[in-house]
């Protein structure tokens, strides 16, 4: 199928404020025929408006009560609206456009479908921040990151030998899709099923990445059951280190080291 004169391109802005903007990025929001922006606060979403003259806010799609998947929804339709009209359209999205963020999969994939041209273009995300910020090579012990509800939702393997990373904490357990925030009642379910791997007095972090040049991030170092009462925000990251030690697989090691005395006898003979 020949692609048709609208597009869409989704760009991450980062996360903090003027740091992380690529220089693609920002030429693809400055060529675009219009702007819809998703972004951490009203700085930011001022600060990407003075790259386009046409930027329009996503925020007000979001109402309290009301399921995001039906926000969501109304925010593709939105864009692919634009895109139809043979436009040049951009959504630029806080950190990366791709992680834990369905509108900019949803757009680009109904505007492909339709016929028009969709690209992603990658940003910094939390995920980035949180590995500078508390010095995590996720390769020195392995790392498993859930967003938070959805980890509650399924029976998920956990390992405690290597870091779980559960994101959007603050609204952990909210079946209605609906809520801005989520209570005691439902960090106490997240901390039982926690508690069932790893000790109580466990120490875990909460992280939040700084949006604002002028802000630093937040790295509270607490016990697993003191979550109960802690200030929990719907941008707010749970981190648990390790508690178990890796085991070695004795088995798997033998045949190795098999093959590397097989390998050394043939360069012998």
């Amino acid at each position: 199928m020949n692609e048709q004169q609208g597009s869409i391109v989704c760009v991450g802005v980062g996360m903090t404020l003027g740091s992380h903007l690529s220089p693609l990025s920002r030429s693809y929001i400055e060529q675009a025929d219009v702007v819809f922006s998703l972004v951490s606060d009203g700085l930011v979403e001022q600060w990407v408006s003075q790259m386009n003259p046409d930027v329009r806010s996503l925020q007000p799609y979001y109402h309290e009560g009301t399921s995001r998947l039906v926000s969501y929804n109304a925010m593709v339709a939105a864009m692919i609206s634009e895109v139809k009209a043979g436009k040049k359209v951009v959504g630029a999205f806080y950190g990366h456009p791709g992680v834990f963020a369905c509108v900019p999969h949803k757009v680009i994939e109904e505007a492909r479908a339709l016929g028009y041209y969709g690209k992603m273009e990658p940003g910094i995300s939390a995920e980035d921040c949180l590995f500078s910020d508390l010095a995590i090579d996720p390769g020195q012990f392995g790392c498993s990151h859930f967003e938070a509800s959805q980890f509650m939702f399924y029976k998920r393997i956990i390992d405690p030998s290597a870091y779980l990373i559960l994101w959007q904490v603050g609204i952990a357990g909210d079946l209605s899709l609906s809520k801005f925030s989520t209570g005691e009642s439902y960090r106490r379910v997240l901390i039982d099923i926690l508690s069932l791997h790893y000790p109580r007095d466990h120490q875990v972090i909460l992280y939040e990445a700084p949006t604002l040049p002028i802000h630093s991030h937040r790295i509270e170092s607490l016990s697993l059951s003191a979550l109960l009462y802690a200030e929990i925000h719907g941008y707010t990251t749970l981190v648990i280190p390790p508690s178990q030690e890796l085991t070695r697989n004795l088995e798997v090691l033998q045949r190795l080291d098999a093959i590397d005395s097989d390998q050394k006898n043939i360069k012998l003979i």
